[in-house]
């Protein structure tokens, strides 16, 4: 582009300053035209440059005071609309108060005019300034995606502008109200008319929408089934509008929007209260349950991070993130090693989450299974305890739960031990819950990778089931749980309702807007897995303050004859005999 024509603040400001005074001369004229029927006298234009000479300067003087040189063109907006009608107000009132008190040097000058002159300068110079506005988005509805706004919130209104003016790649066709929003059915929000979301399919068809965006929050059935009928439409390109901090970012729609379970009762205040000040050592910090609670143990203000993982690449990873913690790279296995950290860092709360949770991996590699999460365990607990550690947190799964395999089976037993072992004056307790969206090997990864590079989709049976919970909600409920326990519990996460995983698959495959060209395909069970996954062995769990957080019924189990089946388990040939002596309800699924 010509350098001359390159916009820049001194041009544009010299550009409306012209375009004012051009603008102004013409609408002052006209005033006059209209004032005397097109039939001008010639006395009464003797003072005409007089007067325009100092309506235009105290028109451009108040323009300027009000900053309205300096707004950029092509985003004019409501408020810079108030202000050129601010600085109308304030020129005019000025010129009437001049004109009366010199009112013998205004004889010539038609008082009318300048009620005229007022509104057809308004007029003049505000549609001037929306020009621009009005020509992007005309040629911009025809070159961008039609979209339609579902829901209205606090941002609806700013979104729409954002979208009007080209900041986003999209154009606003009609808004879908829900239930709660019904009384602004066919009223308008930034010209954008509102229907009902009744109307889905009739307003589909009639604006040619290809897109959607959520400009508010609604609950994960209402998610699900709005996305849902998006896509028996033909809207695969769903986005919702993300607050961060003061900032708005349009992010799709993904899978774990509409599985997450989204407690109502996370409780920050307490979480911060347990937390804050305190030296925190974190096993496992590098997995993806790990990583979680250790950056929100540093957002939560721990005094001190200690990370600890097996995994370098993973040691590495966190750290990146949490630059100012300890990194230590140590097995829980390796028992003197860990007693020796515990006493150098004297941490006041451990968080265990090292373990071997891929249910195949562990039934091909049952001693190292039972090495990792067993006798890793209870050296963690050993040390936490000689070492007196304040309060030690234990990660377990659902599938510790009348396990059929040998991962649930060695998770089941470092329950028993948590729950059991003579702790004296630390604090032992154990958190038990489901599948974390997205975490690492889970099944959503999985099988995003498997559409993206064109399917086949492999669900193992067309009726296994699966809770889901999102990771940071997770493991808030675990520092939240940490908070209110006293030692001794099994607490119990309520992960909401299970999901079949053949639904995930399908609705992954419709967000995707691969349906009818990527297929599913069933493969069979796995060594180990089973159909359904339970929270509690049984019906007997007791309520605590909050409603996402129950405390399971303890397994009374003798400490010493633990620790002599767990020491017989390990010399054992048969792992899942000696499993089962330990662990009664584990029966090994048979595939």
């Amino acid at each position: 582009m010509n350098p001359w024509l390159q916009p820049t603040p001194l041009k544009r400001i010299l550009f409306f300053v012209i375009a004012d005074l051009i603008l102004s001369l013409a609408t002052f004229y006209l005033s006059y035209d209209l004032r005397f029927n097109y039939d001008i006298p010639s006395n009464f234009l003797e003072g005409f440059w007089v007067f325009f000479a100092l309506l235009v300067t105290l028109k451009i003087g108040a323009l300027y005071l009000y900053k309205v040189y300096f707004a950029v063109w092509r985003f004019f907006a409501l408020s810079e609309a108030r202000s050129i009608v601010a600085a109308h107000v304030l020129a005019y009132t000025i010129f009437a108060l001049v004109y009366h008190l010199f009112r013998d040097s205004f004889d010539s000058f038609p008082r009318s005019v300048l009620i005229i002159d007022f509104f057809i300068s308004l007029f003049a110079l505000g549609l001037l300034r929306m020009s621009k506005r009005l020509i992007i988005e005309r040629n911009r509805r025809s070159r961008v995606n039609p979209t339609l706004i579902i829901g209205i919130g606090t941002h609806t209104a700013s979104t729409i502008r954002h979208a009007l003016s080209g900041e986003i790649d999209y154009y606003p066709v009609a808004i879908l109200a829900a239930d709660r929003n019904r009384h602004a059915v066919n009223s308008y929000i930034n010209n954008i008319r509102v229907y009902s979301l009744d109307d889905m399919e009739a307003v589909i068809h009639d604006t040619g929408a290809q897109a959607a965006i959520f400009t508010r929050e609604f609950d994960q059935q209402e998610l699900r089934t709005i996305v849902d009928e998006l896509g028996r439409h033909g809207i695969h390109e769903i986005k919702q509008l993300r607050l961060l901090g003061s900032d708005e970012k349009l992010e799709n729609v993904s899978i774990e929007d509409l599985l997450a379970r989204k407690p109502k009762d996370l409780d920050a205040r307490a979480i911060g209260d347990f937390i804050r000040g305190k030296s925190v050592l974190i096993t496992g910090a590098g997995g993806s349950i790990g990583s979680e609670i250790s950056k929100q143990c540093r957002e939560f203000g721990a005094g001190e991070l200690t990370l600890v993982d097996s995994s370098e690449y993973n040691l590495y990873a966190i750290g990146e993130k949490l630059g100012d913690a300890r990194l230590v790279l140590l097995s829980v296995t390796q028992k003197e090693e860990l007693e020796k950290l515990m006493a150098e860092t004297k941490p006041q709360i451990v968080i265990h989450a090292a373990a071997y949770k891929h249910v195949p991996i562990c039934e091909a590699n049952q001693l190292s299974a039972i090495y990792n999460n067993i006798i890793g365990t209870r050296n963690l607990i050993d040390a936490a305890i000689a070492n007196h550690v304040q309060k030690v947190v234990v990660i377990s799964t659902d599938k510790a739960v009348r396990p059929t395999n040998v991962m649930g089976a060695t998770k089941r037993v470092t329950e028993l031990y948590a729950n059991n072992v003579a702790s004296g004056d630390t604090e032992i307790v154990a958190v038990r819950f489901g599948n974390v969206l997205g975490s690492s090997g889970s099944v959503i990864p999985k099988f995003r990778e498997q559409i993206e590079r064109g399917g086949p989709v492999t669900v193992t049976h067309p009726e296994i089931t699966r809770y889901f919970m999102l990771i940071s909600e997770a493991c808030r409920l675990v520092l939240q749980t940490a908070a209110i326990a006293r030692g001794g519990e099994l607490f119990v996460l309520d992960m909401g309702e299970p999901v079949r995983i053949v639904d995930l698959a399908s609705q992954m495959i419709r967000l995707y807007g691969k349906e009818g060209q990527v297929k599913i395909e069933f493969t069979g069970l796995r060594p180990g897995e089973k159909l359904y996954e339970e929270l509690l062995i049984d019906e007997s769990e007791k309520e605590t303050q909050y409603s996402s957080i129950f405390i399971a019924s303890p397994t009374p189990y003798d400490i010493d004859m633990l620790n002599r089946d767990i020491d017989h388990l390990l010399k054992a040939e048969d792992k899942v005999v000696a499993l089962q002596k330990i662990v009664p309800e584990f029966h090994k699924a048979l595939h």
